[in-house]
């Protein structure tokens, strides 16, 4: 089949609000399959014309949906928290904009029922690093010289992902520039649900500043290597861990946690 011109540069705002409306949608109940797939061919700006295909996509790019008899539903809308595995994330990159740098170094954490179970880490090949973020990272162009090159990382990074739910301690810069980057390789997009540790800390940790190196001191989090990604990803992973110990008695399932993380239940609101 062939796939539809991509050009429309309202591309990304749409589809994420056509995402927004699939997820809304399954979360107030579970969808028959011809549903589904009508909602998908109704979406003006997909990459097919064929639903199945658009579908197989959403798949692929780690969107946690599964057929169950003739229904399709959301797994984060039943499964459990405590039973959800989370992928904890962070990167190191050269610079702010995909388009002119790239990432340098990707770590990540599993973690499920109070478990870390698995870990992914990496440096990645780059050409030239600027002073300022050697200095922050202590990563160097000479460190990298024998690293993997950034679309080899980016395929493993996506099968070591799978559909689980995306963490880190401000989402939007990681989930975006990896989402970003896998488009500029051409190995689709991502499509996980996503929960940002500081909204999280902000609605259930008691602190003056919520910024990665303040919360690992007061919550006595001794993991070295600041601003090197495995280290920051698994920081991250103790501040989710006591983040999910302070959760209201109603929140129960994976979905809810993401909701309650943008609720208005903010501890200091002036922070």
């Amino acid at each position: 089949m062939r796939s539809k011109n991509r050009k429309n540069r309202n591309r990304k705002s749409t589809h994420v609000s056509n995402i927004d409306k699939l997820i809304a949608k399954l979360n107030k109940k579970d969808m028959p399959l011809d549903e589904f797939l009508a909602t998908l061919d109704s979406f003006k700006d997909t990459f097919y014309e064929n639903a199945e295909l658009e579908m197989e996509l959403l798949l692929s790019n780690g969107l946690p949906i599964e057929l169950e008899g003739e229904n399709i539903f959301l797994k984060t809308n039943k499964t459990p928290f405590k039973e959800q595995t989370f992928c904890i994330v962070d990167i190191e990159t050269n610079g702010s904009d995909v388009n002119k740098g790239q990432i340098i170094e990707l770590g990540a954490v599993k973690y499920k029922n109070g478990k870390i179970i698995d870990s992914f880490d990496s440096l990645v090949f780059a050409k030239s690093i600027p002073r300022y973020i050697q200095e922050v990272t202590n990563i160097t162009p000479k460190m990298l010289e024998n690293a993997p090159v950034v679309e080899k990382v980016l395929k493993e990074f996506k099968l070591f992902l799978e559909d689980d739910v995306f963490v880190a301690h401000d989402i939007k810069f990681d989930y975006n520039f990896i989402s970003d980057s896998l488009k500029k390789y051409h190995l689709g997009q991502l499509e996980n649900r996503k929960l940002c540790t500081i909204a999280l800390a902000r609605r259930t940790i008691d602190a003056q500043r919520y910024g990665l190196d303040f919360l690992k001191e007061l919550l006595h989090i001794k993991i070295d290597n600041l601003h090197r990604a495995y280290s920051d990803a698994l920081s991250t992973t103790y501040i989710l861990k006591e983040s999910l110990k302070s959760l209201p008695n109603n929140v129960l399932t994976t979905e809810e946690l993401i909701n309650f993380s943008k609720s208005d239940n903010i501890i200091n609101k002036g922070r």
